[in-house]
């Protein structure tokens, strides 16, 4: 990451005016992306929501569900423009660190096997792989299953 851009990034919650900026970048990053409507339902239900800004910016962001003493990571995004420069790092530290401060347990995820660098840094920032969720996500030929991953806190 450039030190540019360690310098003039920001974390703030995410708000209903951001889901414009957000819904501009999910598209381009998923093949079956979330909707204005789950992204809204989320602020509403009062997940924990958090973009990542530069330059005024939203270049990232991650949402995530706590009760009790665990959290579920439910979406952690980097606009295209920006991934492959350790910001995905950098944010789940940050979600991670959300859910220590709350005293969560556990944390858990699933991610779809086809995607590598996806899996690899969640194996890299300590979690395991648990189970696998047959055909979660909808795919071009049917169904992809997840891989379901925890890390304790």
């Amino acid at each position: 990451m450039s030190a540019m851009l360690k310098t003039q990034y920001q974390f703030r919650p995410m708000q209903m005016d951001d889901l414009d900026a957000i819904m501009a970048i999910e598209p381009h990053i998923y093949p079956y992306p979330w909707t204005r409507g789950n992204f809204s339902d989320s602020l509403t239900s009062g997940y924990s929501a958090w973009v990542l800004v530069w330059n005024e910016q939203i270049i990232a962001y991650s949402l995530m569900m706590m009760v009790l003493d665990e959290v579920h990571l439910l979406n952690l995004s980097v606009a295209k423009d920006y991934q492959k420069q350790g910001l995905g790092r950098l944010l789940l530290e940050y979600m991670v660190g959300i859910a220590k401060n709350n005293q969560m347990a556990n944390m858990f995820l699933e991610v779809r096997p086809s995607n590598i660098p996806a899996i690899a840094l969640y194996e890299n920032m300590g979690f395991n792989e648990m189970a696998i969720r047959r055909a979660y996500y909808p795919a071009v030929d049917g169904r992809e299953d997840a891989v379901l991953m925890g890390l304790a806190l």
